[in-house]
């Protein structure tokens, strides 16, 4: 299912329950007041718990800023033009943008360089706190991020803040797009958008039957460099884990905490036992050196073809970030190279 038919399949889901039109709130902070935001601003003040306590929302947010990765592409999928959000600044375009941000900014008549695109700013040292003060905003998302505790208190002197729910890095795509849909007044469509978001998961499996019951790891893997695994806690595994796939036992084996990847040893690389290795690479050059490296070699997925290396950062990228927005491309990009290791994999049995 395409991203555009997802966003009004929501959206006729909310007509049908609220029998009300739906609203989209202006980079410039206009809100076009409709029954939709007339039945959200009925549901509030809203109080929105999570990490570093709960946050109170008066009314509806007019002017909407995001940080860290997702939370700017949620608030686009629920038809909110945020009026700042961070640079894409690995895996992004010449906009520092990705290709679903794209979309969704013209489709809502605001794409960047036009007068009503969010402005955007870097946080390759950390949140553009500045930056994001000059937007004026009257929520700040951060439902998927890695706040610190200092972070959160210099944001909320700018506005509300909405925090992870429990653990940095550790939020679902599916509570990310439930906690931004309750803080917007969008929680109708921020349920039908999860819902449609899933079937069309279950959907593209079904297209790779070969998915099924297949045991994979995600990590990083490069000659001569530290090699690491990702741990339950992160969204790529659980985005692999939502095809049909399971992770393979030694992940779990050697997670402790609430830690979202374990470093790996060279000397246990063999150790790391599943069907299918995803490992993001720098280059296409790491990625057909690691067959033949005497180290990495040892990975069994790796000995049985196996491996996918993907050298592409707007690949990546859509599972690294993963959101209600990003997740069509990488069903239609990504998951067909899964499909070909798990073929490879049966193909070496």
């Amino acid at each position: 299912m395409a991203l555009s038919r997802m966003r009004r399949a929501a959206a006729a889901a909310a007509v049908a329950v609220l029998s009300l039109s739906a609203c989209s709130t202006g980079a410039a902070g206009e809100n076009e007041t409709s029954g939709s935001a007339a039945a959200a601003e009925d549901q509030f003040p809203v109080t929105i718990e999570h990490a570093f306590g709960e946050t109170i929302i008066e009314g509806v947010p007019e002017r909407v800023a995001a940080v860290a990765w997702a939370n700017a592409e949620t608030a686009l999928a629920l038809d909110v033009v945020p009026v700042g959000m961070p640079l894409i600044e690995f895996g992004g375009n010449d906009h520092g943008t990705t290709p679903w941000i794209d979309e969704a900014l013209e489709d809502l008549d605001a794409p960047i360089g036009s007068e009503n695109a969010p402005a955007q700013y870097s946080e390759t040292d950390g949140i553009a706190f500045d930056d994001v003060a000059a937007t004026n905003p009257d929520v700040i998302l951060a439902a998927y991020s890695g706040l610190s505790q200092e972070d959160y208190d210099k944001l909320s002197k700018i506005a509300p803040v909405v925090a992870y729910p429990e653990t940095a890095y550790g939020t679902s795509w599916q509570d990310t797009t439930t906690m931004i849909g309750e803080a917007l007044g969008k929680s109708d469509e921020a349920e039908q958008l999860v819902a449609d978001t899933e079937q069309a998961i279950t959907d593209k499996a079904a297209e790779y039957p070969q998915l099924e019951g297949k045991s994979f790891i995600y990590g990083n893997l490069a000659p001569g460099a530290e090699n690491s695994v990702y741990t339950a806690l992160d969204n790529r595994p659980k985005f692999i884990e939502s095809l049909g796939l399971t992770m393979a036992p030694v992940v779990a084996e050697n997670t402790k905490g609430d830690e979202f990847y374990i470093p790996w040893s060279d000397e246990n690389l063999d150790q790391l036992d599943s069907d299918i290795f995803v490992s993001w690479v720098a280059s296409e050059e790491v990625a057909d050196s690691i067959a033949s490296d005497p180290l990495l070699g040892q990975i069994p997925a790796v000995k049985n073809g196996g491996l996918v290396a993907d050298a592409d950062p707007t690949r990546v990228f859509s599972t690294s970030a993963i959101n209600v927005l990003s997740i069509p491309y990488a069903l239609d990009n990504v998951v067909p190279m899964i499909a070909d290791a798990a073929t490879a994999a049966d193909d070496a049995k």
